[in-house]
């Protein structure tokens, strides 16, 4: 079997559920470890040999992490596959040390290198089903602001906040400060 049959073979034999939950955002999500876990039986059954590489870069003062997942046939090294994916580092991300945010972009940039590579689609991304014309409005006097407020005191991501709610810059700004 040549490496791009082998390439085929995973991608139809993978299976990574989104075994991992988002208690704030009340979705299922998968993290890189839970592929890594899923394909690294199956690369060994077909001979080949999976690596991630991280590379800080950036562009235009946007600082980000570019992963490279590439997968590479054991008996015939020189014959790879590989695919890449880009974080941005959220260097106001609240409740969480540089190496932290660092890594957390790391891992978001993993996760969706290896995603293209291996072509994982068996569910809809949270991201992809959110309909943001639909989200509703946060404000002070709002029901589900002190829990917000609550949420990022305990270190919670402003970023899942804006996905959840509309927030006006005014109001973001406070958040950010919380």
């Amino acid at each position: 079997m040549n490496l791009i049959e082998k390439h085929l073979s995973i991608q139809l034999e993978l299976k990574a559920p989104k075994s991992q939950k988002n208690a704030f955002g009340k979705y299922n999500y998968r993290s890189a470890e839970d592929i890594l876990e899923a394909v690294k039986p199956i690369c060994e059954k077909h001979g080949l040999l999976l690596k991630i590489n991280d590379e800080l870069l950036e562009i235009a003062g946007i600082v980000y992490i570019q992963s490279t997942a590439k997968l590479i046939d054991v008996k015939d090294p020189s014959m790879q596959i590989e695919a890449t994916a880009q974080a941005i580092i959220d260097f106001d991300a609240k409740g969480m040390q540089m190496p932290q945010r660092t890594g957390a972009a790391s891992s978001y940039a993993k996760k969706y290198a290896l995603g293209n590579l291996l072509l994982i689609d068996d569910t809809k991304d949270a991201d992809a089903t959110n309909d943001h014309s639909a989200k509703p409005q946060l404000t002070k006097d709002s029901d589900n602001y002190q829990k917000v407020v609550t949420y990022l005191d305990g270190g919670g991501n402003i970023s899942n906040v804006m996905s959840k709610y509309s927030v006006s810059p005014a109001l973001l700004k406070q958040l950010k400060k919380q």
